[in-house]
């Protein structure tokens, strides 16, 4: 069963996404909120694996991020918005956002977004990752906060971290060089450590700004 929580300020939004995902026999809505103190709250009353926030609800959902992700390792965050700006987007990220996905997303990928981020996946919508892609394209070298953060990273978890950076699965990157996939999570494992990076998300991002991807 997958537990999860609807912050969204408007009712009738909350409302829409619940019949949407009660569609699915395995999810379950456990808590609702209307702005960014009671999604905390809700978070800290609930098991909850998925968070859909809304990122301009009162009280702000970019801050609402941080606490969750910072008070439950369980809890995957995804923003469920309107506003795709490459800032908010960016924020929400860095602030330990699973994913990010526009309110036009349909109910199929809906409801398969919140399977994958169950799984610890991350969850990009089309249009986000095309912005990403450019923001990236702008960096002509990494930043040096980025490159610092890396700097203690080995050769193979470079390579990981560089895969991790174009969004592919650890499947994905086990096959491509030739490891085993439990190998490819350990190395995961020790990248979110040492970079400090609360994600794959997270590390995926700072995989872009320390250059990796050029």
């Amino acid at each position: 069963m997958i537990r999860v929580l609807i912050a969204d300020d408007e009712a009738l939004m909350r409302a829409g996404i619940r019949l949407i995902l009660e569609t699915d026999d395995e999810v379950r809505i456990v808590a609702e909120a209307q702005n960014a103190r009671e999604a905390v709250e809700a978070c800290r009353a609930h098991p909850v694996d998925v968070a859909l926030l809304d990122v301009r609800m009162p009280g702000d959902g970019i801050t609402a991020v941080a606490e969750i992700t910072r008070h439950s390792s369980r809890t995957r965050v995804v923003m469920l918005t309107a506003f795709g700006e490459e800032s908010t987007v960016t924020s929400a990220l860095r602030a330990g956002a699973h994913g990010y996905l526009l309110k036009d997303t349909g109910p199929r990928d809906l409801i398969d977004a919140v399977r994958r981020a169950a799984a610890g996946e991350p969850v990009l919508a089309p249009q986000v990752t095309r912005q990403l892609v450019d923001f990236r394209t702008r960096l002509s070298h990494g930043t040096d906060a980025a490159s610092r953060r890396i700097a203690d990273l080995t050769p193979a978890e470079r390579d990981v971290l560089r895969l991790l950076g174009t969004g592919l699965s650890n499947a994905e990157i086990a096959a491509q060089l030739h490891l085993s996939s439990s190998t490819v999570k350990s190395h995961i494992s020790s990248i979110l450590t040492r970079t400090d990076c609360t994600n794959r998300v997270q590390a995926a991002v700072l995989a872009q700004e320390a250059g990796l991807l050029d």
